[in-house]
């Protein structure tokens, strides 16, 4: 078996810190049921803005719970707080706090993540400009999530995944163009021919370049080789690359001399949200981003209480009472009120 929980498990509570299941089984036994108000903010954010992001994975969880669940729109652009420090309420539930003690570890796993996913994804977008941006992060973790990473990176603005399920979650072809292992158990040519031969006319015909030789050769050498070259992709170990970007310019020149102009420049393999404008402007048309987008900085999400029966309160540092959350159709900035 492997170390996942099934998702009867996390409906079960099963995933949540045990201090939870054990107010719940006090509350149970003092058959105390009070009506609250629980919000989820962000005091401190990585970035200027977050994307929410991660509510139909809530809404899922709490299905035929006893409760009410209130929350900005998934894709709400946000910084944290209002145009007056207050934090920002993406998230409430009302109704019996015992109905939903036990999942606010998972909620706020699944917002905290999903936001961070997203937040960085959109990041990237921006980065990338008009160019192809592919998840290529799920390799870097469990295997069981996949799904998760890849949803919620093509809601953030990537183009395309790569993996099988992510890409059925969302309806879409997978994205991908070929490993080092089939350069080095068929040698360069023959592998880029055997993929055009056996693999769907679909599929983009991209041809990975840099396996052994020079890139720029053997981007001139794909591009006479395959008639409908569409791109080629340079995954350089960082201890060969020396400077990316001249090595892009130098394969777009040759390309381009030789009448290769419609033939694109994917890159991928330690790109990050800072490198990616320079290598758009070597010419890059392609991003394959991994890890820095799987493994994402998280949302510091918190869920609070903050009135109980109708009467505001909440914990030091804590803004109490219920609130409602506007944003200005001029300026977009948000502002939290006071529910009346």
């Amino acid at each position: 078996m492997f170390l996942i929980a099934k998702e009867e498990e996390i409906k079960k509570g099963l995933t949540t810190d045990i201090y939870f299941k054990r107010t719940e089984e006090i509350l149970l036994k003092k058959n105390i049921n009070k009506i609250v108000w629980a919000e989820f903010t962000t005091q401190s954010i990585p970035y200027e803005f977050v994307v929410f992001a991660g509510l139909e994975e809530c809404a899922k969880l709490l299905e035929g719970k006893e409760i009410d669940l209130w929350a900005i729109k998934e894709g709400t652009i946000f910084k944290g707080v209002d145009i007056n420090g207050i934090p920002v309420p993406v998230m409430a539930i009302e109704g019996n706090y015992v109905n939903f003690a036990i999942y606010e570890t998972p909620l706020l796993g699944f917002i905290c993540q999903a936001s961070g996913i997203t937040t960085k994804a959109t990041r990237f977008r921006i980065a990338s400009r008009d160019a192809i941006l592919l998840s290529f992060g799920i390799r870097r973790m469990h295997p069981a999530i996949s799904p998760f990473i890849d949803y919620f990176a093509y809601m953030g603005g990537c183009d395309g995944v790569s993996s099988i399920k992510g890409a059925e979650v969302i309806n879409k072809n997978p994205r991908g163009t070929m490993p080092h292992s089939l350069i080095i158990l068929l040698g360069e040519e023959n592998a880029w021919l055997s993929f055009d031969e056996i693999i769907d006319k679909d599929v983009p015909r991209i041809a990975l370049i840099d396996t052994y030789g020079d890139e720029k050769v053997t981007a001139i050498k794909a591009a006479e080789i395959l008639k409908n070259l569409s791109g080629v992709r340079l995954d350089t170990p960082s201890s060969r690359r020396g400077d990316f970007a001249k090595i892009i310019k130098e394969v777009r020149w040759e390309l381009d001399i030789r009448g290769y102009k419609d033939v694109k420049i994917f890159v991928s393999g330690g790109l990050d949200e800072d490198t990616i404008p320079l290598l758009y402007e070597a010419g890059a048309r392609g991003f394959g981003v991994g890890t820095s987008l799987s493994n994402a900085k998280t949302i510091d999400y918190a869920m609070d209480i903050v009135e109980v029966e109708g009467k505001p309160c909440a914990k030091k540092g804590k803004f109490g009472g219920k609130k409602k959350v506007f944003r200005c159709k001029n300026c977009l900035e948000l502002l939290v009120l006071k529910y009346d």
